[in-house]
Protein backbone atom coordinates (compact mmCIF):
# COMPACT_ATOMS: atom_id res chain seq x y z
CA UNK A 1 0.00 0.00 0.00
CA UNK A 2 3.08 2.27 0.04
CA UNK A 3 2.28 5.60 -1.68
CA UNK A 4 -1.32 4.42 -2.07
CA UNK A 5 -3.51 7.49 -1.68
CA UNK A 6 -6.58 7.29 0.57
CA UNK A 7 -9.20 10.06 0.50
CA UNK A 8 -10.97 10.57 3.83
CA UNK A 9 -14.25 12.49 3.74
CA UNK A 10 -15.54 12.75 7.31
CA UNK A 11 -16.56 15.21 10.01
CA UNK A 12 -14.98 14.94 13.46
CA UNK A 13 -15.67 11.36 14.57
CA UNK A 14 -13.89 8.33 16.03
CA UNK A 15 -13.57 6.87 12.55
CA UNK A 16 -11.42 9.77 11.39
CA UNK A 17 -8.26 9.10 13.49
CA UNK A 18 -8.64 5.36 12.86
CA UNK A 19 -8.65 5.95 9.09
CA UNK A 20 -5.74 8.41 9.29
CA UNK A 21 -3.45 6.33 11.49
CA UNK A 22 -4.38 3.14 9.64
CA UNK A 23 -3.44 4.71 6.32
CA UNK A 24 -0.13 6.08 7.63
CA UNK A 25 0.76 2.81 9.37
CA UNK A 26 0.17 0.93 6.12
CA UNK A 27 2.46 3.32 4.23
CA UNK A 28 -0.28 5.21 2.41
CA UNK A 29 -0.86 8.91 1.86
CA UNK A 30 -3.89 10.63 3.39
CA UNK A 31 -5.91 12.95 1.17
CA UNK A 32 -8.16 15.00 3.46
CA UNK A 33 -11.49 15.95 1.87
CA UNK A 34 -13.96 18.50 3.19
CA UNK A 35 -17.21 16.52 3.74
CA UNK A 36 -19.25 19.58 2.73
CA UNK A 37 -17.78 19.59 -0.77
CA UNK A 38 -20.09 19.49 -3.76
CA UNK A 39 -19.75 16.63 -6.24
CA UNK A 40 -17.76 18.92 -8.57
CA UNK A 41 -15.28 19.91 -5.85
CA UNK A 42 -14.90 16.30 -4.72
CA UNK A 43 -14.35 15.13 -8.29
CA UNK A 44 -11.57 17.69 -8.79
CA UNK A 45 -9.74 16.59 -5.66
CA UNK A 46 -10.10 12.86 -6.37
CA UNK A 47 -8.91 13.31 -9.96
CA UNK A 48 -6.03 15.55 -8.96
CA UNK A 49 -4.80 13.33 -6.11
CA UNK A 50 -5.31 10.00 -7.89
CA UNK A 51 -6.79 8.51 -4.71
CA UNK A 52 -7.75 4.84 -5.10
CA UNK A 53 -9.68 4.44 -1.85
CA UNK A 54 -12.39 6.72 -0.45
CA UNK A 55 -13.54 6.49 3.17
CA UNK A 56 -16.76 8.48 3.56
CA UNK A 57 -19.58 9.06 6.03
CA UNK A 58 -22.88 7.75 4.69
CA UNK A 59 -24.43 11.22 5.17
CA UNK A 60 -22.30 12.28 2.18
CA UNK A 61 -22.68 9.11 0.13
CA UNK A 62 -24.85 10.71 -2.55
CA UNK A 63 -22.26 13.43 -3.14
CA UNK A 64 -19.55 10.75 -3.28
CA UNK A 65 -21.57 8.74 -5.79
CA UNK A 66 -21.97 11.80 -8.03
CA UNK A 67 -18.31 12.80 -7.68
CA UNK A 68 -16.62 9.50 -8.60
CA UNK A 69 -16.89 9.71 -12.39
CA UNK A 70 -13.51 9.70 -14.11
CA UNK A 71 -11.52 9.23 -10.89
CA UNK A 72 -9.05 6.48 -9.95
CA UNK A 73 -11.14 5.37 -6.95
CA UNK A 74 -11.42 1.56 -6.89
CA UNK A 75 -12.88 1.01 -3.42
CA UNK A 76 -15.29 2.97 -1.25
CA UNK A 77 -15.61 2.35 2.49
CA UNK A 78 -18.81 3.66 4.05
CA UNK A 79 -19.45 4.37 7.71
CA UNK A 80 -22.20 5.75 9.93
CA UNK A 81 -21.88 7.81 13.07
CA UNK A 82 -22.96 4.91 15.29
CA UNK A 83 -20.65 2.28 13.79
CA UNK A 84 -18.11 2.36 16.62
CA UNK A 85 -20.55 2.69 19.50
CA UNK A 86 -20.89 -0.47 21.57
CA UNK A 87 -23.90 -2.71 22.18
CA UNK A 88 -27.26 -1.66 20.80
CA UNK A 89 -26.49 2.05 20.94
CA UNK A 90 -24.67 2.18 17.60
CA UNK A 91 -27.25 0.34 15.47
CA UNK A 92 -30.06 2.25 17.18
CA UNK A 93 -28.42 5.60 16.45
CA UNK A 94 -27.79 4.67 12.81
CA UNK A 95 -31.43 3.56 12.46
CA UNK A 96 -32.73 6.87 13.84
CA UNK A 97 -30.46 8.90 11.56
CA UNK A 98 -31.39 6.90 8.46
CA UNK A 99 -35.10 6.28 8.92
CA UNK A 100 -36.41 8.81 11.45
CA UNK A 101 -34.36 11.96 10.92
CA UNK A 102 -33.72 11.12 7.23
CA UNK A 103 -30.16 12.45 7.64
CA UNK A 104 -28.75 9.83 5.27
CA UNK A 105 -29.83 10.46 1.65
CA UNK A 106 -30.73 7.61 -0.67
CA UNK A 107 -27.85 6.53 -2.87
CA UNK A 108 -26.65 3.69 -5.08
CA UNK A 109 -23.03 3.75 -3.98
CA UNK A 110 -21.35 0.34 -4.03
CA UNK A 111 -19.27 0.26 -0.89
CA UNK A 112 -17.87 -1.84 1.92
CA UNK A 113 -18.77 -1.10 5.53
CA UNK A 114 -16.17 0.38 7.87
CA UNK A 115 -16.60 -2.29 10.56
CA UNK A 116 -16.21 -5.06 7.99
CA UNK A 117 -12.99 -3.47 6.73
CA UNK A 118 -11.64 -3.32 10.30
CA UNK A 119 -12.50 -7.00 10.86
CA UNK A 120 -10.76 -7.99 7.63
CA UNK A 121 -7.70 -5.99 8.64
CA UNK A 122 -7.52 -7.75 12.00
CA UNK A 123 -7.59 -11.14 10.28
CA UNK A 124 -4.91 -10.16 7.77
CA UNK A 125 -2.49 -8.75 10.35
CA UNK A 126 0.00 -5.92 9.88
CA UNK A 127 3.02 -6.15 7.60
CA UNK A 128 5.58 -3.46 8.52
CA UNK A 129 6.25 -0.93 5.76
CA UNK A 130 9.53 0.93 5.31
CA UNK A 131 9.04 4.66 4.99
CA UNK A 132 11.46 7.55 4.55
CA UNK A 133 11.26 11.00 6.10
CA UNK A 134 10.57 12.50 2.68
CA UNK A 135 7.69 10.16 1.82
CA UNK A 136 4.39 12.00 1.53
CA UNK A 137 2.14 11.57 4.57
CA UNK A 138 -0.60 13.99 3.46
CA UNK A 139 -1.81 15.64 0.31
CA UNK A 140 -3.37 18.58 2.11
CA UNK A 141 -5.38 20.71 -0.26
CA UNK A 142 -5.35 24.45 0.25
CA UNK A 143 -8.61 25.99 1.38
CA UNK A 144 -9.68 27.20 -2.04
CA UNK A 145 -9.71 30.88 -0.98
CA UNK A 146 -7.20 31.61 -3.76
CA UNK A 147 -8.86 29.69 -6.59
CA UNK A 148 -8.56 26.03 -7.61
CA UNK A 149 -7.38 23.94 -4.65
CA UNK A 150 -3.81 22.63 -4.85
CA UNK A 151 -2.42 19.68 -2.90
CA UNK A 152 0.46 20.58 -0.59
CA UNK A 153 2.82 17.60 -0.27
CA UNK A 154 3.42 17.27 3.48
CA UNK A 155 5.99 14.62 4.30
CA UNK A 156 6.38 12.51 7.43
CA UNK A 157 9.33 14.76 8.28
CA UNK A 158 7.18 17.89 7.92
CA UNK A 159 4.44 16.67 10.26
CA UNK A 160 6.74 15.13 12.89
CA UNK A 161 8.98 18.20 12.86
CA UNK A 162 6.04 20.54 13.40
CA UNK A 163 4.73 18.51 16.35
CA UNK A 164 8.23 18.39 17.89
CA UNK A 165 8.63 22.12 17.30
CA UNK A 166 5.36 22.77 19.14
CA UNK A 167 6.53 20.46 21.95
CA UNK A 168 9.83 22.30 22.25
CA UNK A 169 7.91 25.57 22.45
CA UNK A 170 5.26 24.70 25.03
CA UNK A 171 4.99 20.95 25.64
CA UNK A 172 6.50 21.13 29.13
CA UNK A 173 3.68 23.44 30.21
CA UNK A 174 1.48 20.42 30.81
CA UNK A 175 3.92 18.68 33.18
CA UNK A 176 3.05 15.27 31.73
CA UNK A 177 -0.66 15.69 32.46
CA UNK A 178 -3.37 14.61 30.06
CA UNK A 179 -5.44 17.50 28.75
CA UNK A 180 -9.18 17.38 28.18
CA UNK A 181 -9.24 19.14 24.82
CA UNK A 182 -12.33 20.40 23.04
CA UNK A 183 -11.93 19.72 19.30
CA UNK A 184 -14.30 22.14 17.59
CA UNK A 185 -12.41 22.74 14.35
CA UNK A 186 -12.65 20.01 11.69
CA UNK A 187 -9.78 17.53 11.80
CA UNK A 188 -9.53 17.53 8.00
CA UNK A 189 -8.22 21.11 8.32
CA UNK A 190 -4.45 21.25 8.81
CA UNK A 191 -4.60 23.49 11.90
CA UNK A 192 -6.90 21.12 13.76
CA UNK A 193 -5.11 18.04 12.38
CA UNK A 194 -1.71 19.04 13.78
CA UNK A 195 -2.79 20.83 16.96
CA UNK A 196 -5.75 18.75 18.10
CA UNK A 197 -5.08 15.29 16.69
CA UNK A 198 -1.29 15.03 16.70
CA UNK A 199 -0.08 17.48 19.36
CA UNK A 200 -2.71 16.90 22.05
CA UNK A 201 -2.73 13.16 21.44
CA UNK A 202 1.06 13.03 21.77
CA UNK A 203 0.67 14.93 25.05
CA UNK A 204 -1.59 12.16 26.29
CA UNK A 205 -4.61 14.40 25.93
CA UNK A 206 -8.22 13.45 25.38
CA UNK A 207 -9.95 14.93 22.35
CA UNK A 208 -13.67 15.59 22.71
CA UNK A 209 -14.74 15.56 19.06
CA UNK A 210 -17.43 18.03 18.02
CA UNK A 211 -18.91 17.10 14.65
CA UNK A 212 -21.00 20.25 14.24
CA UNK A 213 -19.90 23.35 16.20
CA UNK A 214 -22.88 25.25 14.76
CA UNK A 215 -25.22 23.12 16.88
CA UNK A 216 -24.79 25.61 19.71
CA UNK A 217 -27.22 24.03 22.16
CA UNK A 218 -25.51 20.64 21.96
CA UNK A 219 -22.02 22.18 22.09
CA UNK A 220 -22.91 24.15 25.23
CA UNK A 221 -24.15 20.96 26.88
CA UNK A 222 -20.90 19.16 26.05
CA UNK A 223 -18.78 22.04 27.35
CA UNK A 224 -20.81 22.14 30.57
CA UNK A 225 -20.35 18.41 31.19
CA UNK A 226 -16.73 18.02 30.06
CA UNK A 227 -15.05 20.88 31.96
CA UNK A 228 -12.50 21.17 29.17
CA UNK A 229 -8.95 22.45 29.77
CA UNK A 230 -7.80 23.25 26.25
CA UNK A 231 -9.31 24.31 22.96
CA UNK A 232 -8.24 25.64 19.58
CA UNK A 233 -10.49 28.03 17.71
CA UNK A 234 -10.82 30.82 15.22
CA UNK A 235 -11.97 34.44 15.58
CA UNK A 236 -15.49 33.87 14.23
CA UNK A 237 -16.01 30.88 16.54
CA UNK A 238 -14.90 32.81 19.62
CA UNK A 239 -17.15 35.69 18.61
CA UNK A 240 -20.22 33.47 18.18
CA UNK A 241 -19.62 31.81 21.57
CA UNK A 242 -19.33 35.17 23.31
CA UNK A 243 -22.72 36.17 21.94
CA UNK A 244 -24.29 33.07 23.48
CA UNK A 245 -25.81 33.66 26.92
CA UNK A 246 -25.44 29.99 27.89
CA UNK A 247 -21.72 30.16 27.10
CA UNK A 248 -21.20 33.27 29.22
CA UNK A 249 -22.73 31.46 32.21
CA UNK A 250 -20.39 28.44 32.00
CA UNK A 251 -17.75 27.54 34.58
CA UNK A 252 -14.29 28.22 33.09
CA UNK A 253 -12.25 27.34 36.18
CA UNK A 254 -10.68 24.31 34.43
CA UNK A 255 -9.82 26.17 31.23
CA UNK A 256 -6.05 26.55 30.86
CA UNK A 257 -5.12 26.98 27.21
CA UNK A 258 -6.93 28.67 24.31
CA UNK A 259 -5.10 28.65 20.98
CA UNK A 260 -6.18 30.78 18.03
CA UNK A 261 -5.22 30.30 14.40
CA UNK A 262 -6.69 30.05 10.94
CA UNK A 263 -7.44 33.80 10.73
CA UNK A 264 -6.45 36.93 12.62
CA UNK A 265 -8.04 37.31 16.05
CA UNK A 266 -9.58 40.75 16.47
CA UNK A 267 -8.54 42.70 19.57
CA UNK A 268 -12.13 43.36 20.63
CA UNK A 269 -12.96 39.64 20.48
CA UNK A 270 -9.82 38.78 22.47
CA UNK A 271 -10.69 41.40 25.09
CA UNK A 272 -14.25 40.12 25.52
CA UNK A 273 -13.02 36.51 25.65
CA UNK A 274 -10.68 37.27 28.55
CA UNK A 275 -13.41 39.19 30.37
CA UNK A 276 -15.85 36.27 30.07
CA UNK A 277 -13.54 33.29 30.58
CA UNK A 278 -10.68 34.77 32.59
CA UNK A 279 -8.20 33.23 30.15
CA UNK A 280 -6.30 34.94 27.32
CA UNK A 281 -6.29 33.81 23.71
CA UNK A 282 -2.81 32.73 22.60
CA UNK A 283 -2.57 33.52 18.91
CA UNK A 284 -0.31 31.81 16.41
CA UNK A 285 0.30 31.80 12.69
CA UNK A 286 0.55 29.05 10.16
CA UNK A 287 -0.50 27.89 6.73
CA UNK A 288 -1.17 24.62 4.97
CA UNK A 289 2.19 24.73 3.23
CA UNK A 290 3.95 24.77 6.65
CA UNK A 291 2.19 21.81 8.28
CA UNK A 292 0.94 24.43 9.52
CA UNK A 293 2.58 26.14 12.53
CA UNK A 294 5.14 28.90 11.89
CA UNK A 295 4.83 31.24 14.88
CA UNK A 296 3.10 31.25 18.23
CA UNK A 297 3.05 33.42 21.31
CA UNK A 298 4.93 32.19 24.38
CA UNK A 299 2.70 30.15 26.68
CA UNK A 300 3.03 30.25 30.47
CA UNK A 301 0.13 28.36 32.03
CA UNK A 302 1.50 28.85 35.54
CA UNK A 303 1.40 32.63 35.05
CA UNK A 304 -1.52 33.36 32.67
CA UNK A 305 -1.22 37.09 33.35
CA UNK A 306 1.95 36.98 31.23
CA UNK A 307 -0.05 35.72 28.25
CA UNK A 308 -2.29 38.74 27.71
CA UNK A 309 -3.31 39.23 24.08
CA UNK A 310 -0.80 41.46 22.29
CA UNK A 311 -2.08 41.51 18.71
CA UNK A 312 0.92 39.64 17.34
CA UNK A 313 1.16 36.02 16.19
CA UNK A 314 4.26 35.56 18.31
CA UNK A 315 7.77 34.31 17.62
CA UNK A 316 8.98 31.73 15.09
CA UNK A 317 9.04 28.14 16.35
CA UNK A 318 12.43 26.51 17.01
CA UNK A 319 14.35 25.70 13.79
CA UNK A 320 12.11 28.13 11.90
CA UNK A 321 13.35 31.22 10.06
CA UNK A 322 11.00 34.08 9.21
CA UNK A 323 11.99 37.07 7.08
CA UNK A 324 9.95 39.78 5.38
CA UNK A 325 10.53 40.64 1.72
CA UNK A 326 9.73 44.08 0.35
CA UNK A 327 8.08 44.61 -3.04
CA UNK A 328 11.50 45.50 -4.52
CA UNK A 329 12.84 42.06 -3.52
CA UNK A 330 15.05 43.30 -0.67
CA UNK A 331 14.62 42.05 2.90
CA UNK A 332 12.57 44.41 5.07
CA UNK A 333 13.94 45.94 8.26
CA UNK A 334 12.47 46.10 11.76
CA UNK A 335 9.07 47.80 11.71
CA UNK A 336 8.88 47.66 7.91
CA UNK A 337 6.08 45.82 6.09
CA UNK A 338 6.90 42.95 3.75
CA UNK A 339 5.76 39.56 2.53
CA UNK A 340 6.29 36.87 5.16
CA UNK A 341 8.80 34.24 3.97
CA UNK A 342 9.41 31.04 5.92
CA UNK A 343 12.16 28.43 5.97
CA UNK A 344 12.20 25.36 8.21
CA UNK A 345 11.69 21.59 8.44
CA UNK A 346 7.90 21.98 8.39
CA UNK A 347 7.82 23.62 4.93
CA UNK A 348 6.14 21.43 2.30
CA UNK A 349 7.95 19.56 -0.45
CA UNK A 350 5.87 21.41 -3.02
CA UNK A 351 2.46 21.32 -4.70
CA UNK A 352 1.34 17.95 -6.02
CA UNK A 353 1.94 17.74 -9.79
CA UNK A 354 2.30 21.52 -10.07
CA UNK A 355 6.02 22.35 -10.49
CA UNK A 356 5.28 25.82 -11.91
CA UNK A 357 3.09 26.73 -8.91
CA UNK A 358 5.76 25.35 -6.58
CA UNK A 359 8.48 27.44 -8.21
CA UNK A 360 6.37 30.57 -7.74
CA UNK A 361 6.30 30.22 -3.95
CA UNK A 362 9.36 28.10 -3.03
CA UNK A 363 12.83 29.29 -4.05
CA UNK A 364 16.07 27.33 -4.43
CA UNK A 365 17.20 28.30 -0.92
CA UNK A 366 14.06 26.85 0.66
CA UNK A 367 12.24 30.12 1.36
CA UNK A 368 8.45 29.86 1.08
CA UNK A 369 6.67 33.05 0.02
CA UNK A 370 3.40 33.00 1.97
CA UNK A 371 1.48 35.85 0.35
CA UNK A 372 0.89 37.35 3.81
CA UNK A 373 2.05 40.86 4.70
CA UNK A 374 3.62 41.32 8.12
CA UNK A 375 5.72 43.59 10.31
CA UNK A 376 8.35 42.35 12.79
CA UNK A 377 9.18 44.35 15.90
CA UNK A 378 12.53 44.71 17.64
CA UNK A 379 11.80 41.67 19.86
CA UNK A 380 11.14 39.42 16.87
CA UNK A 381 7.37 39.27 17.32
CA UNK A 382 5.47 39.10 14.03
CA UNK A 383 2.33 41.14 13.44
CA UNK A 384 0.25 40.16 10.42
CA UNK A 385 -1.12 43.05 8.42
CA UNK A 386 -3.11 41.25 5.73
CA UNK A 387 -3.04 39.04 2.67
CA UNK A 388 -1.13 40.69 -0.17
CA UNK A 389 -3.93 39.88 -2.60
CA UNK A 390 -6.54 41.54 -0.33
CA UNK A 391 -4.68 44.85 0.01
CA UNK A 392 -6.70 47.84 -1.20
CA UNK A 393 -4.90 50.57 -3.16
CA UNK A 394 -6.57 53.97 -2.57
CA UNK A 395 -4.93 56.87 -4.44
CA UNK A 396 -1.57 55.13 -4.14
CA UNK A 397 -1.95 54.38 -0.43
CA UNK A 398 -1.99 50.81 0.88
CA UNK A 399 -5.11 50.04 2.92
CA UNK A 400 -5.33 46.75 4.80
CA UNK A 401 -8.84 45.28 5.18
CA UNK A 402 -8.02 43.70 8.53
CA UNK A 403 -7.31 47.14 10.04
CA UNK A 404 -10.68 48.44 8.81
CA UNK A 405 -12.43 45.34 10.19
CA UNK A 406 -10.64 45.72 13.52
CA UNK A 407 -11.90 49.29 13.88
CA UNK A 408 -15.47 48.49 12.83
CA UNK A 409 -15.59 45.56 15.27
CA UNK A 410 -14.79 48.00 18.10
CA UNK A 411 -18.35 49.31 17.75
CA UNK A 412 -20.52 47.42 20.28
CA UNK A 413 -23.41 47.01 17.83
CA UNK A 414 -21.37 45.16 15.18
CA UNK A 415 -21.47 41.36 15.11
CA UNK A 416 -19.47 40.67 11.91
CA UNK A 417 -17.76 42.72 9.24
CA UNK A 418 -15.77 42.24 6.06
CA UNK A 419 -13.85 44.96 4.22
CA UNK A 420 -12.63 44.83 0.63
CA UNK A 421 -11.79 47.07 -2.29
CA UNK A 422 -14.05 47.94 -5.22
CA UNK A 423 -13.06 49.83 -8.39
CA UNK A 424 -13.23 53.62 -8.33
CA UNK A 425 -12.56 55.92 -11.29
CA UNK A 426 -11.01 58.67 -9.19
CA UNK A 427 -8.94 56.79 -6.59
CA UNK A 428 -8.37 53.42 -8.26
CA UNK A 429 -10.16 51.59 -5.46
CA UNK A 430 -12.39 52.51 -2.54
CA UNK A 431 -13.23 50.68 0.65
CA UNK A 432 -16.51 48.82 1.03
CA UNK A 433 -17.64 47.18 4.26
CA UNK A 434 -20.37 44.56 4.67
CA UNK A 435 -21.71 44.62 8.23
CA UNK A 436 -23.89 42.24 10.21
CA UNK A 437 -25.32 44.37 13.06
CA UNK A 438 -26.34 43.09 16.47
CA UNK A 439 -29.55 45.12 16.31
CA UNK A 440 -31.61 47.17 13.86
CA UNK A 441 -30.74 50.42 15.62
CA UNK A 442 -27.26 50.76 14.10
CA UNK A 443 -27.17 53.35 11.30
CA UNK A 444 -24.68 54.02 8.54
CA UNK A 445 -24.09 57.55 9.83
CA UNK A 446 -23.29 56.29 13.34
CA UNK A 447 -20.91 53.66 12.02
CA UNK A 448 -19.08 56.08 9.72
CA UNK A 449 -18.72 58.56 12.58
CA UNK A 450 -17.12 55.78 14.62
CA UNK A 451 -14.74 54.99 11.73
CA UNK A 452 -13.88 58.67 11.28
CA UNK A 453 -12.71 58.84 14.89
CA UNK A 454 -10.35 55.91 14.35
CA UNK A 455 -9.22 55.99 10.71
CA UNK A 456 -7.44 58.50 8.51
CA UNK A 457 -9.32 59.81 5.48
CA UNK A 458 -8.09 57.47 2.73
CA UNK A 459 -8.89 54.41 4.89
CA UNK A 460 -12.52 55.44 5.41
CA UNK A 461 -15.23 53.11 4.07
CA UNK A 462 -17.07 54.74 1.18
CA UNK A 463 -19.75 52.06 0.83
CA UNK A 464 -21.60 50.45 3.75
CA UNK A 465 -23.87 47.46 3.25
CA UNK A 466 -25.90 46.00 6.12
CA UNK A 467 -26.86 42.34 6.10
CA UNK A 468 -28.97 40.39 8.54
CA UNK A 469 -27.60 36.96 7.74
CA UNK A 470 -24.22 35.40 8.48
CA UNK A 471 -21.38 36.37 6.13
CA UNK A 472 -20.08 33.62 3.81
CA UNK A 473 -17.22 31.64 5.32
CA UNK A 474 -14.89 28.76 4.59
CA UNK A 475 -15.62 25.51 6.49
CA UNK A 476 -13.12 26.48 9.17
CA UNK A 477 -14.69 29.91 9.67
CA UNK A 478 -12.69 32.43 7.61
CA UNK A 479 -14.87 35.15 6.13
CA UNK A 480 -14.76 34.94 2.33
CA UNK A 481 -13.97 38.45 1.15
CA UNK A 482 -13.55 37.05 -2.37
CA UNK A 483 -17.17 35.89 -2.46
CA UNK A 484 -18.45 39.21 -1.15
CA UNK A 485 -16.39 41.03 -3.78
CA UNK A 486 -17.85 38.80 -6.50
CA UNK A 487 -21.38 39.51 -5.22
CA UNK A 488 -20.66 43.23 -5.41
CA UNK A 489 -19.37 42.92 -8.99
CA UNK A 490 -22.31 40.78 -10.15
Amino acid sequence: MSRYRVAIMMPNSLQYPIAVFGTLLAGGTVVNVNPLYTARELNHQLRDSGAKLLVVFENFARTAEQGLAGTAVETVVLTGIGDLLGGLKGPALNFVLRHVQKAVPKHGLRARRFRAALAEGRRAGLRPVELGHEDIAFLQYTGGTTGVAKGAMLTHRNIIANVLQAFAWNGDQFHGEGVNNLTLLPLYHIFSLTVNLFMFMALGGRNVLIANPRDTKRVMGIIRNEKFEGMAGINTLFNSFLDNEDFRRLDFSKLRLVIAGGAATQAEVAKRWQEVTGRPISEGYGLTECSPIVCTNPIDLDHPERMSFNGTVGLPLPSTEVRLRRTDGAWAGIGEAGEVCVRGPQVMRGYWQRPDETARVLDAEGWLATGDIGIMDERGFLRLVDRAKDMILVSGFNVYPSEIEEVVMMHPDVLEVAAFGVPDAASGERVKIVVVPRSDTLTEAELLAHCRRNLTGYKMPKIVEFRHEELPKTPVGKILRRELRAQHDA
